[in-house]
């Protein structure tokens, strides 16, 4: 209407001079009756309460020629702005063209009004212009250069104002048009009631930002840790996805630039960050260039087409002005990612290697999740709460790929700590090995040095002590008539030398390192040793004695206790008759001694008498319980646990 009658107006001027009166009187009239329209689409600054949608008083055009000017956006048809969807063809129309909305403003106060419009969300700025009806133009409207998608409005009173708002969506497909009026005192509520919508989705949202987060200083710390590269890649994936997600609950409903920059490009390039770095990540920790190459190959030339599309999307969005190039570029790379997703699955499962499989149950989460929010999306699903929020579901299927890392993550570090040990334990079992192969060289040279001192004693000193009993015998023989006292001496000395000497002998001599034997030679010393002494000598062994090796220091040290307690039975016991038995039970074997003589008196021991003291002293040193004590005579047993 303002329009029809500026046109009128511009005509007036072409009248003749002697309608000059006339034509004044007209534009005075005109100019009064401009500023007080009387039009029922006119909002009333009265009727705005709290914050009013104004969308049923309110214009709506869209340019799809690119080509009107400020000039001539009045002289457009505009319709109702209630019908701007079914005006689009779809929503990336308000992306691709310009939209303007129409409305008027009438302040039917007595004194100036504030009031505060706001346009929509997804927006990257407005250009507002006010009708000026004395010039019949538009003009710019002044507000603050910082966009939030809130511009305050002033009107005189009692006045009625055109504005024309041009309005730039991003080119995010989500754009709407929700125009409200709200005054002054209520745009802090009306903000928080507007970004608080699905406050559940928001909160949902930010709690799986902390969750990464977290994610991304245990990563960074393992890395700084143990330096290992699939860290630093996992650390920065998790960077990517977590300003994916904090920034999808952060900068909901809200208009910027940065907002609108978000929506339209940095996320999706975020997401295609994310993949370089998670591709990365896998390579480093399934160590595919040698374990698994053909993965290996799908993984790089994953990675490289990923880059590519990475710059080619970015040169399309910040170069060039087609949108829908932008939106066909976007939509094949996803399936394009889903196809290698796909593929790495299949092959993952089909390689049944665990921690392939870990990862892959992680993607087919992760894709389950991304088909049920794309599932909700293509289905008009009103998004009101957690369990039907597209976002919500995307949200999970990423952080399913997290949680599928950490199972994964700790079965490598158990495997690894698994393998760690196994490496300890061959080196332990190697340097045992060496310590026992030094021993067994050492314990051969010292039998063989045994078995050479043996043998040189026998040969030498045994012939030499037998030399010369036989010669004392010579001796004493041709001296019949003769008692000579020093040669009895020495026969008796050659004879107990030559005792010890065998005894010696024999417990140096390896071949003799063996249960079987050393009882056969005490057996066999036993009988000897009564023999002709009036002491009847038995002894019972068990039909099989066990297997057992018996170096020559036990032998030895059991020989001279077995020693000394014969001697003890023949000058002190006062026995007719002593028994020897041996006894083996599972894998412990005793030894008995006993005789029938007059026992043992414990409270009359002789002072210095270290006979008992020494038996009880060799059969620690070779860690063999001792015992003796009266029972009808004496009674001394040896006892040992053998190992076979």
């Amino acid at each position: 209407m303002l329009y029809v009658f500026s046109k009128f107006g511009l005509n007036c001027i072409c009248l003749k001079k002697h309608f000059s009166i006339f034509f004044v009187l007209f534009s005075f009239c005109n100019v009064v009756f401009c500023q007080h329209i009387a039009d029922t689409t006119a909002i009333k600054t009265s009727e705005v309460n709290a914050y009013t949608y104004i969308i049923n008083k309110t214009s709506f055009f869209l340019d799809r020629t690119k080509n009107i000017t400020l000039n001539s956006i009045l002289s457009q048809k505009f319709d109702s702005a209630e019908l701007y969807k079914k005006i689009i063809k779809s929503k990336l129309d308000l992306a691709k063209y310009t939209s303007y909305l129409k409305f008027y403003v009438t302040n039917d106060k007595n004194a100036n009004d504030t009031l505060i419009f706001y346009a929509g969300s997804t927006l990257k700025n407005i250009e507002l212009y006010q009708f000026d009806s004395i010039q019949k133009k538009l003009f710019p409207y002044l507000v603050d250069k910082t966009f939030d998608g809130f511009i305050p409005l002033t009107f005189l009173p009692k006045t009625t104002t055109l504005f024309i708002a041009k309005l730039h969506f991003s080119r995010a497909g989500g754009n709407t048009i929700v125009p409200y009026l709200i005054t002054k005192n209520n745009e802090e509520v009306f903000q928080k009631s507007l970004y608080n919508r699905k406050s559940d989705i928001k909160t949902f949202g930010l709690l799986l930002s902390g969750i990464l987060l977290m994610m991304i200083f245990f990563t960074s710390t393992n890395y700084f840790l143990s330096r290992k590269k699939e860290f630093f890649y996992y650390s920065l994936y998790s960077l990517s996805v977590f300003l994916i997600v904090f920034f999808n609950a952060v900068l909901y409903k809200h208009s910027s630039l940065f907002s609108a920059l978000f929506w339209e490009y940095i996320d999706f390039a975020l997401l295609l960050i994310g993949s370089i770095f998670y591709i990365e990540f896998t390579r480093k920790f399934l160590n595919t260039s040698t374990k698994y190459k053909l993965v290996d190959k799908v993984l790089k030339t994953e990675k490289v087409f990923v880059g590519i599309m990475l710059l080619l999307f970015t040169y399309v969005h910040f170069f060039t002005s087609n949108i829908i190039l932008e939106i066909f570029l976007e939509d094949w790379m996803k399936i394009i990612i889903l196809a290698f997703g796909i593929f790495y699955i299949i092959l993952a499962f089909t390689q049944r290697e665990k921690l392939l499989i870990y990862l892959a149950v992680g993607n087919s989460l992760s894709l389950l999740f991304w088909i049920i929010s794309l599932t909700l999306i293509l289905g008009n699903v009103l998004q009101t709460n957690v369990f039907t929020s597209a976002l919500v579901y995307y949200e999970i299927g990423l952080v399913t790929a997290l949680i599928a890392f950490l199972l994964g993550l700790t079965y490598k570090n158990r495997q690894e700590i698994i393998e760690t040990i196994k490496k300890q334990e061959a080196l332990k079992l190697e340097a045992e090995k060496q310590k026992y192969e030094t021993e067994i060289a050492v314990y051969k040279a010292q039998q063989e040095e045994r078995n050479r001192i043996s043998a040189d004693m026998h040969d030498d000193l045994g012939a030499g002590m037998t030399s010369i009993r036989l010669y004392s015998e010579l001796a004493k023989n041709k001296l019949a008539d003769k008692d000579l006292p020093e040669l009895n001496k020495i026969s008796s000395s050659a004879d107990e030398l030559l005792s010890k000497m065998n005894a010696i002998i024999w417990s140096m001599a390896s071949s003799n390192d063996t249960l079987e034997n050393m009882i056969a030679y005490l057996r066999s010393y036993a009988i000897e040793y009564f023999e002709d002494t009036g002491i009847k000598c038995t002894v019972n062994l068990p039909a099989e004695i066990p297997h057992a090796t018996v170096n020559g220091f036990i032998r030895r040290n059991v020989f001279l206790v077995f020693k000394e307690a014969l001697n003890n039975i023949l000058k002190h016991a006062n026995a007719t008759e002593v028994k020897l038995s041996l006894e083996t039970k599972e894998k412990i074997i005793k030894l008995f001694i006993q005789d029938n003589g007059k026992g043992i008196d414990f409270d009359n021991l002789r002072q210095f008498s270290n006979g008992l003291k020494n038996m009880k002293k060799r059969m620690e040193d070779v860690e063999i319980d001792f015992k003796i004590e009266n029972n009808n005579g004496t009674l001394i047993t040896l006892v040992k646990e053998i190992k076979e």
